[in-house]
């Protein structure tokens, strides 16, 4: 007879690596949206992830032979340290596949866990698929990151644990989705034993697989996964976790970017610890709820996932969660081109700390300037600013949600592209290796020239480039053929309005 889902959760084998993490009381996070806030701080294991409990208590179950033959699997971090740890554990040879965009703190973790690291491929994908291969012709035994039922019975306890620690009634508990392993573990037994507590699944918006699914009522591959949050960059959850969280999971919430790296902060500022993007979902999206649904003075969970981020990626993050926040407002002003006119400007602003402030000459009459501002009260003194702009009759335009501004625009210099004829404006995204920007640019070869080109590092594992291009309009279409043959993710620009605004 086979085991029910609350049976190999009772009886999954975790804690020879896991900790009963703490549930914790987030005091400054409660007090600002009025409800009190726990956090499951998984980010507190020994990998700085859940994912050990999955991987350690599916190799345990596995046979004799299996275990001999060694294990593979594929992942670009967590999962990677979890199961290189249980095989130590466990005398178990494993092999990680991992993409060669995986940054070296993650393959140097696998490593001095115990675990063999082998980079393939640019994407999970592609590692993955080698690792199948390596199935086939080693007889290695494949260790999924989330579809398997131990798996996903091992990230179930962590549900045990929150009753134990929480006895009292848990109002709603925020669980961030990748493939849907932790989800479908926690909510399957929460959801066993209190029915009445609301599961809601946190996904960034980049990477709406579980939320698709669950929209239209079946699995569904998305062509593309944003890179921000590529602990939970997922292009298709698993046929199991689809399964079980089609039963027991309420909603599903999509948070942004600059929402996720607010949460960052947030889970920081009560705690002096740095979560990873997808470590912080379930904090950005419980701050999205509580203010779309005005939830007051409920017991509300968040499971913090993990805390494997990059150094460097840490100036992104500090940058974006201001926005996130809505602590600061990027604008586009059109003042006059006269003597004084930065003075008077300036009194409209107020008081208010400038964070940003760029111009630079291009007409005898009107000025553009992009100006970042620092805000205290959050939306409603945005509005007011915007209000008392409007007021003194200057246009103006919020840029506070536009991509190309934030990624781009505000760390560009130099100004309007003076006789760039037939310029296009494109965003691309592509594999962060040694050699990727020399790669790129070969890629796109000589046929046509480059008016504009900006690239900033963000200590994320792909690379983000702005590029301007003059092609005639008779040569468009070649050009949208050779891009559709180039591989990477693009983005046309050219009617975005900063991009009308600064640099035409």
């Amino acid at each position: 007879m086979k085991k029910t889902l609350i049976e190999r959760i009772l009886t999954a084998r975790v804690y020879d690596v896991a900790k009963n993490t703490p549930l914790e009381l987030a005091p400054a996070l409660s007090r600002r949206v009025n409800n009190q806030v726990f956090l499951k701080r998984e980010d507190l294991q020994t990998v700085f992830s859940f994912k050990l409990r999955g991987a350690f208590n599916c190799m345990y179950q596995l046979s004799d032979e299996e275990k001999s033959r060694g294990v593979v699997a594929a992942s670009a971090g967590n999962h990677a340290q979890g199961v290189a740890l249980a095989g130590t554990k466990l005398g178990i040879k494993t092999t990680i596949i991992m993409p060669k965009t995986t940054p070296e703190i993650k393959v140097q973790a696998v490593i001095a866990h115990g675990g063999k690291a082998i980079l393939r491929g640019s994407s999970y994908d592609e590692a993955y698929a080698y690792a199948l291969e390596l199935v086939e012709s080693r007889g290695l035994t494949f260790v999924h990151p989330f579809d398997n039922l131990d798996v996903i019975a091992g990230q179930g306890t962590i549900g045990m644990e929150l009753l134990r620690q929480h006895p009292d009634p848990i109002d709603i508990i925020f669980i961030p989705v990748g493939g849907g392993g932790l989800i479908s573990g926690v909510a399957s037994y929460i959801k066993y034993l209190n029915p009445k507590t609301r599961i809601v699944g946190v996904e960034h918006e980049e990477a709406p697989s579980m939320y698709e699914a669950l929209r239209q009522g079946e699995r569904v591959t998305l062509d593309q996964v944003g890179v921000f949050a590529d602990g939970a960059a997922v292009k298709r959850v698993g046929k199991n976790t689809f399964a079980i969280a089609r039963d027991v999971v309420d909603d599903m919430l999509l948070v942004s970017t600059d929402e996720t790296c607010a949460a960052i902060k947030d889970v920081f500022e009560d705690t002096r610890t740095m979560l990873e993007p997808a470590g912080a979902l379930a904090i950005a999206g419980l701050k999205k709820y509580v203010a779309n649904h005005s939830v007051k003075e409920q017991q509300l969970i968040a499971i913090s996932s993990g805390a494997n981020i990059n150094f460097d990626r840490l100036r992104h993050v500090t940058e974006r969660s201001e926005l996130g926040e809505n602590r600061e407002v990027l604008l586009a002003v059109t003042i006059p081109e006269q003597p004084g006119s930065f003075k008077t400007f300036c009194k409209a602003i107020g008081n208010r700390p400038i964070t940003e402030f760029n111009y630079r000459y291009s007409d005898s009459k009107k000025a553009h300037v992009f100006a970042g501002v620092k805000l205290t009260e959050g939306i409603e003194e945005k509005e007011r600013l915007l209000q008392s702009l409007a007021d003194a009759h200057y246009p103006v335009l919020d840029l506070s949600d536009n991509e190309l501004s934030k990624v781009h625009l505000r760390f560009m210099v130099g100004g309007h592209g003076q006789g760039a004829v037939n310029e296009v404006l494109y965003r691309f995204v592509f594999p962060e290796r040694p050699g990727a920007l020399l790669h790129f640019l070969t890629s796109l070869g000589n046929d046509w020239n480059i008016s504009l080109f900006h690239y900033r590092n963000h200590g994320s594992d792909f690379g983000r480039v702005l590029v301007g291009i003059q092609i005639p309009p008779q040569q468009r279409r070649d050009f949208c053929a050779f891009l559709d043959k180039l591989g990477y993710d693009w983005e046309e620009e050219t009617d975005n309005p900063a991009y009308q605004l600064f640099l035409v």
